[in-house]
């Protein structure tokens, strides 16, 4: 049995911990308006208490998480090199079950 997802490159980027990887950022095409979207910018909730932060919490976590999720694969710098990746690209991921060793 096999699956195969459609993804849009939104993000390149180097690995975070200085390792020789790229880390490339997939959103479901759905989830993505175009070239003129605009990024949610970073806004700050004031809390009165640790209450009222407690309280209101979970509210700003999922006003946060509105937008979609995103899918992040890992991959060697070579295969990146070769591939030819750009932020923008549609691509393909074919995942396939394999039969495990008994």
């Amino acid at each position: 049995m096999s699956l195969i997802k459609e993804y849009v490159i939104t993000e390149i980027s180097a690995a975070s911990d200085g390792s020789p990887f790229i880390l490339i950022t997939l959103k479901n095409p759905a989830d993505v308006r175009g070239p003129q979207r605009k990024m949610n910018s970073p806004s700050m909730v004031a809390f009165t208490s640790v209450n009222d932060m407690m309280k209101n919490f979970g509210n700003v976590i999922s006003k946060q998480m509105m937008g979609s999720f995103a899918t992040i694969v890992k991959i060697t710098l070579d295969e990146y090199e070769k591939s030819g990746f750009k932020v923008g690209d549609r691509i393909s991921i074919k995942i396939e079950k394999t039969m495990g060793i008994p």
